[in-house]
């Protein structure tokens, strides 16, 4: 009776720090699984893909940001009044319309 008792009654239960390392495994879990149902969420399982593309963030306002992805690689540029700090150098050379049947039309100036 005495053995039994002693397998129910493990030193084991008596540590704190088990306790904690669950808890850090169950934040773990908890990160990952929000991690992938916003990227699924917004659509943007194209940066795990291996294409290359571009992504133009807030077009024709302030905060227009233009993100493009090759290879490993993914660049973000914001264009701003002053290019030159960057050496960057830029115009606006036109316009384009998106159509009700998706097809783009360019404008130029």
């Amino acid at each position: 009776m005495g053995q039994r008792n002693k397998l129910l009654h493990s030193d084991g239960d008596s540590d704190p720090m088990g306790v904690v390392a669950n808890l850090f495994d169950v934040a773990m879990v908890f990160a990952v699984a929000l991690m992938v149902a916003l990227v699924t969420r917004f659509n943007m399982t194209e940066l795990f893909s291996k294409e290359d593309f571009s992504l133009v963030k807030n077009p024709g306002k302030e905060n227009m940001e233009i993100i493009t992805k090759k290879g490993e690689t993914i660049q973000r540029y914001t264009p701003s009044e002053n290019q030159e700090s960057e050496g960057k150098k830029g115009r606006k050379v036109g316009i384009a319309y998106e159509l009700e049947n998706g097809e783009i039309i360019y404008v130029p100036e």
